[in-house]
């Protein structure tokens, strides 16, 4: 933990909370967030690769403002680095003050255009960011065009005025990226100024954090281009039920651009066999013996997907255009009991695993053969499900889940929620806002199946009953087809939020946190938290995490801390009690972790 003297800074203000410096708050995401699929109507030109890089590195950290490096080539301001993207600044370069950076970095590219989407203006060019870590200020040729709060999700913007101007074959993208964490972020932090100067030199501060990993920082996942026609699909909306062997297929469609167009609906199966089909903006799609989605392992053929072509026809002041956008669909049901996760009306169990997206040097950028890996490793080990613990990944996460079955616990980044501040009415916008779009941009994956809208809060603070309350209830407004709940590791008789929750799910690490190296109570243990909550709750439970870290290769007999024997004889303990719950109200067990992953630096948790 950080010593002392030092001060804490609940609101950064002027020094680095720059979204200030503009005079403009976060803009709330607008429209659909569909995820950029080409088709004949739709283009997408990907801009990954090496990006100009600048660290901000003034003590204010205001430079890049002050001296409006966005209005010029980044090369302009002074030196610069090749970055690339989508990837984490901190591990990339050799300079150990840019991997524990806090504040401003600035991105830049040139962009070659199609020239279709310059001179014709019945295409609509987009921006689009996959994740910018944490705060990200973004202009196109110098002029601001979006901003965007919270580092999971995407954001974008409509630049066809900005690229439709004139004889133009290239722009200028610029991308400032803050990852200062405040008591209102999500996740939560505070930056602590270090003010004895016998230790510390003046102006010295630390970024401080309530979570167990590493904050890395800078564009993650994928920058690209795409168009639609400027009358276009924005959004749409699938849910699923299951009548006998009907299929029941529920969607919805809000489209832009123009208020005279046509829309058509078509369903295949996985052949390219139309199945079902029908017009307009909203209705519902009869499947008669229909193939259901079905977790990994649970059936002969899981993850059965069918796929929903929208065609849009639409009117114009210049003339007629046509939009079409195909959504996979999985038809399957969810449903929970006092004892029971059901999908497709069967008894599920989550036999999985916790992650991070974290790997050697990209951090957290998103890297194809890595997800692959990933995902072959965790269909060997036999697993059916991950939370994604602790922020939403991927949107291509997520799309292989629903490939290949994997049920997903889709969780937002509220991590490390543990001061009373974090739990006022800033904190609680911010927290809506945030499942606003996770919600918005997961709602059709079949894969996810409970959103989850916290890791380890303060439950058992007061106000931890109204704030839980308030954000579970608006995430089941937002999708009442899905269970929701928040991880806990508080008391059963303390915590004010699981009254809230459709399952409750539970932390703990007997004779790895506390009782050290004393495996023999853990069955005795584990078998009074699990009979504690559910005689208060009458709600099935899932242990989400359990575990114990293990040096590979170090071996000590009888078991010792730290060895595999150790880890191998806690595991099992584990298992012996889960086993003989899971068949009264235990509906999963997700261990800790997957692989391993980057924390801070320090001697102890």
């Amino acid at each position: 933990m950080v010593g002392t003297p030092a001060r804490c800074c609940a609101a950064l203000g002027a020094l680095l909370w720059g979204c200030a410096l503009l005079g403009r708050g976060a803009l709330a995401l607008q429209g659909g967030t569909l995820y950029p699929r080409e088709s004949p109507s739709r283009e997408r030109k990907e801009l990954d690769g090496l990006w100009s890089f600048r660290a901000d590195l003034s003590a204010s950290r205001r430079r890049g403002f002050e001296e409006q490096w966005y209005r010029r080539p980044l090369r302009e301001s002074g030196p610069t680095l090749d970055m690339p993207v989508p990837s984490s600044f901190n591990d990339v370069g050799q300079d150990g003050q840019l991997r524990n950076f806090v504040g401003w970095v600035w991105y830049e590219r040139e962009v070659i255009l199609p020239e279709r989407w310059t001179q014709d203006l019945r295409t609509r060019v987009v921006l689009r960011v996959g994740s910018a870590h944490y705060y990200a200020i973004m202009w196109v040729n110098g002029v601001h065009v979006a901003e965007h709060e919270g580092g999971h999700l995407p954001f974008e913007a409509d630049i066809s005025k900005l690229v439709q101007t004139g004889p133009l074959s290239s722009c200028r993208v610029t991308i400032a990226v803050n990852n200062t964490l405040t008591p209102h972020t999500l996740p939560p932090g505070t930056i602590l100024y270090k003010t004895d100067t016998s230790k510390y030199p003046k102006g010295y501060f630390v970024q401080d954090i309530n979570f167990d990993f590493f904050n890395y920082a800078g564009l993650h996942r994928p920058v690209l281009l795409y168009t639609t026609p400027t009358a276009y699909i924005d959004d749409i909306t699938v849910t699923t039920d299951v009548d006998q062997d009907t299929g029941l297929v529920n969607y919805q469609i809000v489209t832009q651009g123009s208020k005279h167009f046509e829309l058509e609906v078509r369903l295949l199966d996985a052949e390219g066999n139309v199945v079902a089909q029908g017009t307009g903006g909203r209705g519902q799609l009869q499947v008669p013996n229909a193939r259901l989605w079905w977790p990994y392992l649970m059936h002969k053929d899981p993850a059965y997907l069918y796929s929903l072509e929208v065609r849009m026809t639409a009117q114009t002041v210049m003339g007629p255009m046509a939009d079409f956008y195909t959504l996979p669909v999985g038809i399957r049901t969810v449903a929970v009991t006092e004892t029971q996760f059901l999908i497709n009306g069967k008894p599920f169990y989550f036999h999985g695993v916790n992650k991070h997206e974290d790997s050697d040097i990209r951090g957290k950028g998103f890297d194809w053969a890595l997800l692959m890996k990933d995902f072959n490793l965790l269909r060997w080990l036999g697993a059916n499900s991950f939370r994604t613990s602790h922020y939403p990944y991927a949107e291509e996460v997520m799309q292989l889940c629903d490939r290949y079955g994997i049920v997903v616990i889709d969780e937002c980044p509220g991590v490390g929620i543990v001061l009373a501040e974090s739990f006022g009415n800033q904190s609680l916008q911010h927290h809506l806002q945030v499942m606003e779009e996770l919600v918005r941009r997961d709602k059709n994956h079949p894969a996810v199946v409970m959103w989850s809208v916290a890791n380890e809060p303060s439950s058992a603070l007061q106000p931890a009953g109204y704030y839980f309350k308030t954000v579970i209830s608006h995430t089941k407004a937002l999708d009442p087809t899905r269970p929701v709940t928040f991880v806990t590791n508080s008391n059963y008789a303390a915590d004010l939020g699981v009254p809230y929750v459709d399952v409750i799910c539970v932390n703990s690490y007997y004779s790895w946190y506390h009782d050290y190296g004393h495996l023999e109570v853990i069955e005795l243990q584990l078998q009074t938290q699990f009979e504690s909550w559910h005689r208060a709750y009458r709600k099935p439970i899932i242990q989400s995490e359990y575990g114990a870290e293990t040096i590979a290769g170090l071996h000590e007999d009888p078991p010792l801390m730290f060895s595999e024997e150790y880890q191998k004889s806690l595991l099992a303990r584990y298992h012996a009690v889960l086993d003989e719950k899971r068949k009264e109200y235990v509906v999963g067990e997700l261990i800790w972790n997957f692989a391993d992953f980057m924390t801070n630096q320090k001697i102890h948790l």
